[in-house]
């Protein structure tokens, strides 16, 4: 298991807290699936730089494998 280093984790300001706290359930669930799926296209193209000559099918399946931690 990888170990978290402190010095790693962000703190979220008061003020971004405070905007976030005044988000609806469902405006917070579309803001975490666009940045999931904001993680997934960075993902894609770093793969895409490392692995020049990896088809797209191969990319993407990289992909879906990283981002369910290996449960696909």
């Amino acid at each position: 298991m990888t170990k978290v280093l402190p010095s790693s984790i962000e703190i979220l300001s008061e003020e971004m807290a405070a905007v976030l706290r005044r988000k609806t359930g469902a405006e917070r669930l579309r803001i975490a699936s666009r940045m999931f799926v904001s993680a997934g296209e960075m993902l894609v193209n770093h793969l895409r730089a490392e692995h020049p000559n990896w088809e797209e099918s191969r990319i993407h399946r990289e992909a879906a494998r990283r981002l369910s931690h290996g449960t696909i």
